[in-house]
């Protein structure tokens, strides 16, 4: 499966949010942290840029999303997104 890696640019455009938005979301749990691309870029998985996207437009709360964050984040490190995948809650 591939794994698409999405800058800043494309985030904003799927979400609607500016980047300052987007990095005081991080700062709050609320957006998953950044990917390390090389020494001066950054992006963000697309599954979960989709999971917290999807989360939001069902109307979860603020803790709800905190806790996707986790989720996702761990996942990040237990596996390389497979069929459990914690967006499919």
């Amino acid at each position: 499966m591939l794994n698409i890696i999405l800058r800043l640019p494309a985030i904003k455009d799927a979400t609607g949010y500016s980047r300052s938005t987007l990095y005081s979301m991080i700062a709050r749990r609320q957006w998953t942290q950044q990917v390390r691309l090389g020494p001066r870029s950054v992006g963000w998985p697309r599954r979960e840029v989709e999971a917290l996207n999807s989360a939001r437009i069902a109307g979860r709360s603020d803790a709800e999303i905190r806790e996707l964050v986790i989720e996702l984040e761990a996942a990040r490190k237990t596996k390389i997104y497979g069929n459990d995948n914690p967006s499919t809650r």
